[in-house]
């Protein structure tokens, strides 16, 4: 099979779903498959181009047998409005012109959050008359309106009409979360065409490991209990809330230690927080290679899941959860009540914390950090855990989708 796929993020880059589209890729290729991603270089979330590449207008590679061809965009930092919107706007545009230089693929995928992307790849496969599959990963734009990024208005209503298209265009949809594919039926898109397809982990790079000893020693964390959060630091996260939870800890707690890794819109307040707040129990580290992260989650002792207490974010499952069960961490979700954090309590590998409350999580981080033995189930758990949400099953499902899709189209034609 011939897969052409637009996705506005791709690694170097490691934000869900950069990882996602490459993860899956690759094992696509080793089944045979031939697999084109069109992107743009590599900046995200800092809006500066990542050593060793240039913005130019065209140019490829290969990355683990997937051949990867990056467009021009307006590139710019994840934050504010008007430059992100430019910068998605330019990446619509010029992976469309682009991909015409392909060749002809069996079937064309886009992915979001973004949906300017879906758009472009919506646009590519209706001239040359070819399948059309959206992976949804978010529910763009109501999570614009939900951050406060946008308000509603004339051209919120126009982009909500220009989802609802692309929803219904599209040969099927395949949605991360059972959530996002309950408010599409609400929406009325046909619940046929409507897959999920939940995120995963890379069992062969998240696995238990020995604690990185040297890491750990230069970080100071050598004999401590340490919560880790990495990630985007971005405005949905609402980092600052572990932050004052830190605050609270460090009286009663004095072993605790809680390390961010990553970067994002929110990390130069997280930075001016951490001073006001004279915070010597937080390590605030910069971004990290893809490649290292194992060696930063086997630092920790728990992996802390966080996000906003926006009720849209109760159909948000962050990949983070099963980067952690991979790693066999417990899982402290600081988040709305939903499908992520049943989950978790489902499976038995962590607690859910009500999101944006520092004294319930500092309670609950207290609470860890004295009971060895319930930290110790927790991780079993995981372990347990972790096959069940594997990336190798998620590329087979997705396969199956393209082939559902195919032989619908096929079957069209008779």
């Amino acid at each position: 099979m011939r897969i052409l796929f637009f996705s506005d993020y791709y690694p170097p880059e490691v934000n869900a779903a950069a990882t996602r589209v490459h993860e899956r890729a690759r094992l696509w290729v080793r089944e045979g498959h031939d697999v084109t991603v069109i992107t743009s270089v590599p900046n995200f979330p800092q809006g500066r181009v990542h050593a060793g590449y240039r913005n130019r207008l065209w140019q490829s590679e290969i990355i683990d047998g997937v051949k990867v061809v990056r467009v021009w965009t307006f590139v710019a930092a994840n934050e504010g409005t008007v430059r992100r919107f430019l910068d998605f706007l330019s990446y619509m545009v010029t992976s469309f012109i682009f991909a015409w230089r392909e060749k002809r693929p069996d079937i064309v995928t886009s992915t979001s959050p973004q949906f300017f992307c879906a758009v472009a790849a919506w646009a590519h496969a209706s001239m040359r008359r070819l399948p059309y599959v959206f992976e949804l990963s978010d529910l763009w734009p109501a999570s614009i309106t939900a951050l406060g990024a946008m308000k509603p208005g004339l051209l919120m209503r126009w982009m909500e009409q220009l989802e609802l298209h692309l929803y219904r265009s599209a040969d099927s949809v395949v949605a991360l979360t059972e959530d996002f594919r309950r408010d599409l039926t609400s929406r009325g898109i046909a619940p046929g065409k409507i897959y999920v397809v939940r995120n995963g982990v890379d069992l062969s790079q998240y696995s238990p490991r020995p604690r990185d000893a040297a890491r750990a020693a230069e970080l100071g964390l050598t004999d401590t209990f340490t919560l880790a959060y990495i990630g985007t630091h971005g405005v949905a996260h609402a980092l600052d809330n572990l932050l004052r939870a830190a605050k609270l800890v460090a009286a009663t707690a004095p072993q605790v230690r809680f390390l961010l890794v990553g970067d994002g819109a929110a990390r130069d307040d997280l930075l001016k927080l951490q001073k006001e707040l004279r915070l010597s129990n937080v390590l605030i580290a910069g971004p990290q290679p893809k490649a290292d992260m194992p060696s930063w989650w086997s630092i920790a002792d728990v992996a802390i899941v966080s996000l906003r207490n926006i009720e849209l974010f109760s159909g948000v499952i962050p990949s983070k959860i099963f980067e952690a069960m991979g790693m066999g961490l417990p899982i402290l979700f600081v988040a709305p009540e939903g499908e992520a954090s049943r989950i978790v309590t489902d499976a038995g590998c962590g607690i859910a914390v009500p999101p944006e409350d520092p004294r319930a999580l500092a309670d609950a981080v207290t609470a860890l950090a004295a009971d060895p033995a319930r930290v110790a189930r927790f991780r079993k758990a995981s372990i347990a855990a972790a096959p069940k949400h594997s990336r190798t099953e998620q590329a087979q499902k997705m396969l199956e989708v393209y082939r559902a899709v195919l032989e619908a189209r096929a079957a069209s034609r008779l």
